[in-house]
């Protein structure tokens, strides 16, 4: 009996560099990718604005008027002595903006990215580029809002059981029996006889 021995087919080392060549193209075009999207395409003039709170809003984010993308963040950072954020946003350059433009951080949907939304005023002086934009509203957080909707739920019930416990103290001894809710004096009310012909 004759045993099969596997023929193995011999690699050329041609065939390695080029296999090498192609992985090191791929992985190059993958860093340019992330790269690339990391880093966003400046078009228009520049604009800086200050906010109490940018939570969400980062870098790349949309800058819009009237639903309209008009722009993008290009850069974020505290500012030392105030310890307010600034942001630096670009803005398409056939949109002029009025002096008294108003920039507000708002989201796309309850759990949606965050955005800058430009709400533009009345002045006839426009902004020019590197200006910085005075009226400012910051990101609301979703997690603040709902522990103050929660803080103030739970206060109203503790109020008003605090109410009811004090009204059942002041009451006398003798009125502990519950109130006909149909009489707001507490009388039971009788239905009315009916008297025939």
């Amino acid at each position: 009996m004759v045993a099969a021995v596997s023929a193995r087919p011999e690699r050329k080392p041609a065939d390695l560099v080029a296999g090498f060549a192609i992985l090191a193209l791929l992985g190059g075009f993958l860093a340019y990718a992330v790269i690339d999207k990391g880093r966003p395409a400046e078009s228009g003039y520049r604009l800086n604005a200050t906010f109490g709170h940018i939570d969400g809003l980062s870098i790349g984010s949309d800058v819009r008027l009237a639903g309209i993308t008009v722009g993008q963040v290009v850069d974020e950072h505290v500012d030392p002595r105030t310890f307010s954020a600034g942001v630096t946003f670009t803005v398409r350059p056939d949109i002029k903006l009025p002096d008294d433009t108003a920039a507000i951080i708002t989201s796309d949907s309850l759990l949606g990215g965050k955005y800058i939304a430009l709400s533009p005023g009345g002045d006839d002086k426009m902004l020019r580029p590197g200006a910085t934009i005075g009226e400012t509203q910051g990101s609301i957080s979703l997690e603040q809002l709902l522990s103050k909707f929660i803080f103030s739920v739970t206060d109203t019930l503790t109020q008003a059981n605090q109410a009811r416990a004090h009204a059942q103290q002041q009451a006398p001894a003798g009125s502990n029996a519950p109130a006909n809710p149909a009489s707001p004096d507490g009388a039971s009310a009788a239905p009315a006889a009916h008297e025939g012909p």
